[in-house]
């Protein structure tokens, strides 16, 4: 019991990252914008942090400075794919490239270092709760934020006015606008939200998850969250389930070697990256669902007047 129980928290841990960058990518999907520069905004949020957390002593500096960081860079894409309506593909990917390289750069200077990271706070009573208390309530401060945050893009979505205005941007942002909308208002809104949920979740790696600053530090969970998003046919439920079943895939590869699993660790920390293209594969099956809930204005530029 007490092995499953450090599997299910560890496996929250590793998934917190991925939820993170996946609501914000898919409150930023459902007004109908696709960023692509996932990757590069957790990057920088990552490193601002980690920079600021090092340089002030202070890990709520180095939060808001990570969320900063990522709104910062939202805003650039939001520039090009939404008020000069460039191709939105073309711009995500120059925003990872620029993020990737920029990050580097910035944390060239503090590569080996650690500072102390965020830890576990028990809330009394629920912590006490076997199995549950210790896997969902005696976690960090970050991990918290995550479950509130899922919880608020819920109910934004489904019960609240905000939610509705934002699905009908997504869903035709000219029908939204004939009808007195400000459609480009409200697109960089969810940019910026989706930015500042991936500066979060690269401030959660470089703060809590791993306490130090690498070159690369994401793996790729910029990525995956993409693939996530489109997983979950844009409902937050199922990215909570599905950032979880990436955690579990990460973490796996050393539960199998404490069990002694003679495999190489290659091919194990292979693991996540196939749960992946295993999901796509699954959800190619049924695409009639994924046509069903994927908004209709994705990836297409609003332009006033035209």
């Amino acid at each position: 019991m007490d092995l499953l129980t450090n599997i299910l928290a560890a496996t929250v841990i590793a998934g917190t990252p991925l939820l993170l960058v996946s609501l914000g990518e898919l409150i930023c999907e459902r007004s109908g914008v696709l960023n692509l520069g996932q990757e590069g905004m957790m990057l920088m949020g990552a490193v601002a942090g980690f920079v600021a957390t090092l340089a002030t002593g202070s890990l709520a500096v180095g939060l808001a400075a990570a969320v900063l960081a990522g709104i910062a860079m939202s805003l650039l894409f939001a520039l090009m794919a939404v008020t000069l309506a460039a191709n939105q593909y073309a711009a995500g990917l120059a925003l990872t490239i620029f993020g990737t390289g920029l990050s580097a750069f910035v944390g060239a200077g503090f590569v080996g270092q650690s500072i102390d990271g965020f830890a576990a706070v028990a809330i009394p009573l629920l912590s006490d709760i076997p199995v549950i208390g210790r896997v969902l309530f005696n976690q960090d401060v970050l991990v918290y934020t995550s479950l509130a945050a899922f919880a608020a893009v819920h109910v934004f979505l489904r019960h609240s006015r905000g939610g509705l205005l934002l699905r009908a941007v997504g869903e035709s942002a000219d029908a939204a606008n004939a009808n007195g909308l400000r459609v480009l208002a409200v697109r960089y809104l969810a940019v910026a939200f989706g930015g500042g949920m991936a500066g979060l979740a690269g401030a959660y790696l470089s703060l809590a998850y791993t306490p130090m600053w690498t070159e690369n530090m994401t793996a790729g969970r910029g990525w995956i969250a993409l693939a996530l998003v489109v997983f979950a046919t844009w409902q937050p439920k199922r990215v909570l389930l599905g950032a979880y079943l990436f955690g579990a895939a990460s973490i796996l590869h050393l539960v199998l070697q404490g069990l002694g699993w003679d495999s190489p660790t290659e091919l194990l920390a292979m693991l996540p990256y196939v749960v992946t293209i295993l999901m796509l594969v699954l959800l190619s099956w049924n695409p009639a669902r994924t046509r069903l809930n994927t908004p209709l204005s994705l990836g297409q530029p609003f332009r006033p007047g035209r």
